[in-house]
């Protein structure tokens, strides 16, 4: 997952994290919410629920914070939240996904386009870029956890994919249906997973250049700060001498 995987990595070395946690709390405790009204406020009985609150976890969410998102979710004053994908084309030809949770479809969409055009990109319909990816599970683990001869073993066993490991660590796919079940095992061996969802995963990658390798992150980037956006997903490749460039 090229794209999704260099652009954390470059909001790392940028050292962002903490100016967006606010933001991101508020977009985590959405998906918690929203997971929670549509299946059981139980996780052990909701996958959805049990991914965000690993999500949340990761980022250091309080047990507190968590519960009250979850408690909000079966109240009668909760947000409805419509689940919508939007799909077009950055800087460069790169394809992009947006997932989003609004509660105002024609702001959201007035927003992720005007995003798209400013940034050199477009649009486009749903369905547009969507056959260039995969959607698959991942679980990814912490490359401290295991080696990864021992994760590629457990993750055949588990009935995995896929696995990749390097320095960030390691990432197991799964088909949709059986993210719920290798995410189980793997966690009786190795703990708490640091992620366990749904994405899309590219088939290809598209290189880009310094140029258009800044306008895609400020696109990316752009999309990320709206409230209503939970995920972003690209297909770019980018040489380490232009991220090096843009994170010096």
């Amino acid at each position: 997952m090229a794209g999704h995987s260099q652009f954390k990595n470059i909001m790392h070395r940028k050292g962002r994290q903490d100016k967006a946690r606010s933001k991101l709390f508020g977009k985590l405790a959405r998906e918690i919410t929203t997971a929670a009204k549509l299946g059981q406020p139980d996780p052990a009985f909701n996958p959805r629920l049990r991914a965000a609150i690993i999500a949340a976890r990761a980022e250091n969410m309080t047990k507190d914070v968590i519960e009250r998102a979850i408690r909000k979710s079966q109240g009668g004053d909760a947000e409805n939240y419509d689940e919508m994908r939007y799909e077009g084309y950055g800087p460069g030809g790169v394809a992009v996904i947006v997932e989003v949770l609004t509660d105002n479809k024609n702001r959201t969409a007035g927003d992720v386009r005007a995003t798209f055009t400013k940034a050199g990109g477009n649009l486009a319909e749903t369905g547009a870029v969507s056959f260039m990816f995969d959607h698959v599970g991942v679980v990814e683990f912490d490359g401290k956890v295991a080696s990864a001869d021992q994760m590629l073993e457990a993750a055949i066993e588990a009935g995995a994919e896929d696995v990749t490991s390097g320095e960030n660590g390691h990432e197991i796919y799964t088909t949709t249906e059986t993210l719920r079940e290798v995410a189980k095992a793997l966690e009786g061996k190795f703990g708490e997973p640091r992620k366990a969802a749904l994405v899309w995963k590219p088939k290809n990658t598209v290189a880009v250049d310094d140029e258009k390798g800044e306008q895609l992150i400020g696109l990316l980037e752009t999309l990320n700060e709206n409230d209503d956006v939970q995920n972003v997903y690209a297909n770019f490749e980018m040489s380490d001498a232009v991220v090096a460039k843009m994170t010096a």
